[in-house]
């Protein structure tokens, strides 16, 4: 039979042929997330109704806040240094309440700690995303301290159905996929950042989002890449080199952020809220090389350790471990890491091991457990503000501990770390006569003392480097060769030590009373 009315049919089959081509290419994320996510839009009117996500080209998209049902704020409780935190309250999402709660006192705690003219501690939120099951959160906060004031941000990201909340970093497949994103990153940001200053770590890549368009949005806060009077910087990567590098998590946040939101409620809480695992997380890098089994016995494994750093030619022995594929460990000091801080970050990146020194290199057999405690939390928290990474290995120095040093160590999850080879570099800055014991006291599974705040340590450790490389010993972080260690227990070599007495230990350093002496005249 002949349609009365050819025409009319024609255009209606193109209007119904083109909705469905449309729907066929819409986002899984622009229909809503359906009950656990938000409100869920019916096939038929998707497309009229969604709204395109907003905010500007160079910035993270921003939701409406009024668009987000029952959202309620909480303010944290502080005790120190004058702070004043706020972070978004959604029904039915516990744990990302939860989560928010305690990540932002531990970012409150750690510039307490690292910073000794801490003033004062502002923070702000807003929402990036809030559709496919997922919501991000961006934090903004101002930290002033004797320097002055310094915009900071980081943006975290909940899985409604998982209930667990990760950090930007997630966003990225890996390490390597991490990698590859900071050299793009570089490019983008070119003169803008010092040279050096961007590196694959976590602590750079708190604040990862997407603009309106897709592009994948980087946030450095206020002096971790340029100088502070810079302000934050900010790298654009656009979305077709940046989509390969996400993992699946993020390739749901780059829909969810890229989506309009419009009414938007989570209907139901998680049924089960998952422990904190032991998730990979990109730019935080293990000192241990799975590829290395220093408990062969066909491999010789031996740790260089470097103290009292970092210090002004520390880069130049980095150089020199790069080109022997040899790792470190540096034991670093407080005042040296705030003068040296990109150093740390650069060992750290490179695979290096960053442990604890203390913060002004006292005798903490000396100390009470409160004396202990401070020394070694604000090189915690410098380190962990730098890199991203919580330290688990300390050396007390001149090897002076006792059992109140143990216990205090325990308690912060902290293995002590001696030695059993002292080149005695400090009191002999003669670059031959430092290579020659280290070298001739190598052994397997040994921990060789250095110093990098001295030129002829550094001189030295070329000879040292190029000679055990030489003999085919694999140089390796402590972590690498120990395994697994012990909180407050002390190490001198492949093995523990004996429990510490209460007194100092002379296990270590028999001149540990002469070198106390000449340290402490050498730092003033």
């Amino acid at each position: 039979m002949t349609p009365d009315h050819p025409l009319i049919t024609v255009v209606v089959a193109l209007v119904v042929l083109a909705g469905m081509v449309l729907l066929s290419v819409r986002p899984p994320g622009a229909l809503g997330a359906g009950p656990a996510g938000g409100v869920a839009h019916g096939i038929a009117d998707a497309v009229e109704q969604r709204i395109p996500a907003t905010g500007e080209p160079d910035g993270l998209t921003v939701v409406d806040a009024a668009e987000l049902k029952g959202l309620d704020e909480a303010e944290l409780e502080y005790e120190g240094v004058s702070a004043s935190v706020v972070y978004p309250v959604l029904p039915n999402a516990e744990p990302l309440s939860d989560f928010l709660r305690e990540r932002l006192g531990a970012e409150v705690a750690a510039f307490d700690a690292a910073n000794p003219g801490a003033a004062s501690y502002e923070a702000e939120w807003n929402v990036t995303a809030a559709a496919d099951g997922l919501v991000g959160v961006r934090m903004t906060s101002v930290e002033t301290d004797s320097e002055g004031a310094r915009e900071c941000h980081a943006t975290y990201w909940y899985d409604i159905v998982g209930g667990r909340t990760r950090g930007s970093q997630s966003l990225l497949a890996g390490q390597k996929e991490l990698a590859a994103l900071n050299t793009l990153v570089r490019d983008r940001v070119g003169d803008a950042a010092e040279t050096g200053a961007v590196l694959p770590v976590a602590s750079l890549y708190d604040s990862v989002g997407f603009n309106p368009d897709g592009d994948l949005v980087v946030e450095f806060d206020a002096g971790q890449v340029a100088a502070v009077d810079a302000g934050p910087v900010t790298a654009v990567v656009e979305r077709a080199d940046a989509e390969p590098l996400l993992s699946e998590f993020g390739l749901r946040a780059l829909r969810a952020a890229t989506t309009g939101v419009e009414g938007f409620a989570i209907t139901a809480a998680p049924e089960e809220i998952p422990e904190a695992g032991e998730e990979a997380v990109p730019g935080i890098i293990s000192p241990v090389d799975a590829s290395v089994d220093c408990a062969s016995t066909e491999v010789k494994c031996v740790a260089l350790t470097y103290d009292d750093g970092p210090g002004g030619r520390t880069p130049e022995l980095l150089d020199m471990l790069a080109e022997h594929d040899a790792k470190a460990t540096f034991f670093v000091t407080g005042l040296p890491v705030m003068e040296n801080p990109r150093t740390v970050r650069r060992a750290y990146a490179e695979g290096h091991e960053i442990a604890n020194h203390t913060l002004s290199h006292p005798d903490l057999a000396g100390l009470g457990a409160d004396g202990v405690r401070s020394n070694l939390n604000t090189v915690q928290a410098l380190v962990y503000r730098e890199t991203g990474y919580t330290m688990d290995l300390m050396r007390p120095p001149y090897g002076s501990t006792n059992g109140n040093v143990a216990s205090v160590t325990g308690d912060m999850g902290l293995a002590q770390i001696l030695w059993s080879i002292d080149t005695n570099d400090w009191k002999d800055r003669d670059a031959s006569v430092v290579a020659g014991r280290a070298i001739s006291g190598a052994s397997d599974g040994a921990i060789i003392l250095m110093h990098d705040i001295h030129d002829t340590t550094i001189d030295a450790s070329r000879e040292i480097i190029r000679e055990l490389d030489a003999r085919g010993y694999t140089m390796v972080t402590v972590s690498q060769l120990l395994g697994e260690v012990e909180p407050g227990e002390s190490y001198v070599a492949g093995v523990p030590d004996a429990p510490p007495s209460d007194g100092p230990s002379d296990v270590a350093d028999p001149d540990s009373t002469e070198e106390r002496t000449h340290r402490s005249e050498e730092r003033e």
